[in-house]
Parts: C-alpha cells; sequence; structure tokens
C-alpha cells in the first residue's frame, strides 16, 4: 500500500475501532446472520468479513458497526467498487445495509444514523455468467462412471440426477428426506430459499435412479442421501450427507470420468440453460428453480449466446 493511500484510510476510518466483545444477541452482524437461511448466512457471513477486513485489526466478532457513519460506508463501497464485480460487490453492500438495519432494532444506533450510513446506491455493470454448463456428453459419462450395483454408486447417480435432471441447490439436495419423495407422481418436495417451497417433478431418468438407490438404502426415515462407509455398508441412522461432501463426490466423478471440474451449481446451471434452450417457458422455469424473480432465471439463458456463435461461424478467415 502507497503512503498516500495508507494516509487516505487513516482519514476514513477515524473514530472507528474494534469494539469490545458484546453479548452474541446484542451483535447486530450475528444477530443479521441468524435471520438468514444456512446458505446465505454462509453466503453474507463472507461478505462482512470483506468489510471487517478493511480495517486494521478488525474481527467480525468485535467490530464496531454501530458507529459507521455515512462517510465510513461510502469509503467502504468506494475500496469494494475497485476490487470486487458488480454483483459480489452489491451483495456486500446489501449484507453491510441488513447490519445497519440490526443496529437500529437493537437501539445501537439511531435510526436518522442508519438511513444515512445505508444510503449506498447499488453498482451498474454486468459480468459474463460464471461457471459453466455440462454437455450431454459430459453428463454421460458422468454417470456411467456410477456403478449402480454398488450403495456408492447407486447414491453418487441419484445424487447427480437430482442435481441436474431437478436443478436442485446444493443446500436443497442435502436437506431432502425420504418422506419429500412423491414415487407416484414423480417429483420431490423441495425447501429453498427465503423457506419457499415447491414441487419439482423429476426429469426423465431421475426417478429411476432415486429409486435404485433407496432399494439399497431403505425406507428408513430420515434424509434421503447418506454416507456410505468404505466396505459399502449404509448407517441405519444419522445426518446426511454435507454440502463439501457433495463437493467432493462430485470432484470424484469428475475425475474418473475425465470431465473437466465442476461444481454442483454448474448441474444446476445446466438444467436451467437445457431447459430454455429446449424451448421451455421462461416462467416455468422460473417456478422449478425457484427463483424468486424471472430476472434470475434470464442470467442462465444461454441462446442468445448460441446465435451469436452460429452468426460468427458464418464468417470465414481467407487463407
Amino acid at each position: 500500500m502507497q503512503a498516500d493511500e495508507g494516509e487516505r484510510l487513516s482519514v476514513e476510518w477515524s473514530g472507528l475501532v474494534p469494539s469490545v466483545s458484546v453479548p452474541p444477541d446484542r451483535n447486530p452482524a450475528r444477530v443479521y446472520l441468524a435471520r438468514l437461511a444456512p446458505g446465505s448466512r454462509r453466503a453474507m457471513g463472507q461478505a462482512l468479513r470483506v468489510v471487517v477486513g478493511l480495517v486494521p485489526g478488525g474481527a467480525l466478532e468485535r467490530f464496531s458497526w454501530h458507529l459507521l457513519r455515512y462517510a465510513h460506508t461510502q469509503a467502504i463501497r468506494a475500496r469494494i467498487a475497485e476490487h470486487y464485480a458488480p454483483p459480489s460487490a452489491n451483495k456486500i453492500l446489501c449484507a453491510l445495509r441488513g447490519v445497519l438495519r440490526e443496529c437500529v432494532r437493537l437501539e445501537l444506533m439511531s435510526a436518522e444514523e442508519s438511513l444515512r450510513a445505508s444510503d449506498l446506491p447499488a453498482l451498474r455493470g454486468t459480468r459474463l455468467p460464471r461457471g459453466r454448463a455440462l454437455s450431454t456428453g459430459e453428463l454421460r459419462a458422468l454417470f456411467r462412471a456410477c456403478d449402480p450395483t454398488t450403495p456408492r454408486g447407486a447414491r453418487d447417480a441419484a445424487l447427480l440426477a437430482l442435481l441436474y435432471g431437478a436443478g436442485l441447490r446444493r443446500a436443497e439436495v442435502v436437506q431432502i428426506a425420504a418422506s419429500d419423495l412423491d414415487t407416484v407422481g414423480g417429483a420431490v418436495r423441495v425447501t429453498g430459499k427465503g423457506n419457499r417451497e415447491r414441487s419439482v417433478p423429476f426429469a426423465p431418468g431421475v426417478g429411476e435412479r432415486v429409486a435404485r438407490w433407496i432399494q439399497l438404502r431403505g425406507e428408513a426415515p430420515g434424509p434421503l442421501l447418506l454416507p456410505v462407509r468404505k466396505g459399502g455398508s449404509i448407517p441405519g441412522e444419522g445426518r446426511g450427507l454435507s454440502g463439501q461432501a457433495v463437493l467432493t463426490i462430485l470432484r470424484r466423478l469428475a475425475h474418473r470420468s475425465g470431465v473437466p471440474p465442476f461444481s454442483p451449481h454448474d448441474a444446476r446451471r445446466s438444467f436451467i440453460s437445457d431447459l430454455l434452450d429446449a424451448g421451455a417457458d421462461i416462467a416455468t422455469v422460473q417456478q422449478l428453480a425457484g427463483h424468486a424473480q424471472v430476472t434470475t432465471t434470464a442470467r442462465y439463458d444461454r441462446r442468445g449466446e448460441n446465435t451469436r456463435r452460429r452468426a460468427v461461424g458464418l464468417l470465414h478467415l481467407p487463407g
């Protein structure tokens, strides 16, 4: 950091120092995060740590959120805009606004002070979609890497089928209970972001893979997807897979099948983009994906990209 930048930051953060620890029920950041769903809690917790990291010696549990004023939050916005793409920066600002609102509810700052500090216009701009879509050949190779005659292979095939064939989020697929399955109608009941429940019909092939896993798992209540021990035994009771376990399983399948690494959300991204490419109505895809806004679903629409590729393909460089 150059000297002039260091002097500027020292002025920006003048009067803002880490505070002493406060009880959890009085810590605005902890109260804010506790209101969120587990998946959002992780994402917004990371966002708040970005803000805390701007202050020398800052720590999430000891940060003086209630001392933030308009000059401080504008400095935060400026610094974040320098280092983060608009979508990521706006998520960080959203988390900051949420904590400032909790400061008012906890009577740590006045409503007027909070309103001024929260006056953070969203950053404009777009970026190319993150991640990638899986091709039909890659999906075929991944399923072939799952041996359906073994408990682990059947479990992995059911997991992959639900991620792609039902477009589930990682946090959703690990929360599915055996009782959430509608084996007659061929659908699964899911509780997604915002505590919104939806029923997602199975795409062709999903029901068969889930049923094969249930034959080995058994009909016992509890989480649908369970850990499988090295010897192939399945615990009769206990917790289901964790989100990290899902990522580990997909990495193992990618390595075994020769498919480039991909994330759980890439499978969901493929579900949405493939439905749109096949001509499904975007409002229907929004409902299946559990998006609160159709604009979120539209970000997965790759039809424009494919059209541009075909157009460029009409050109031929002279030899």
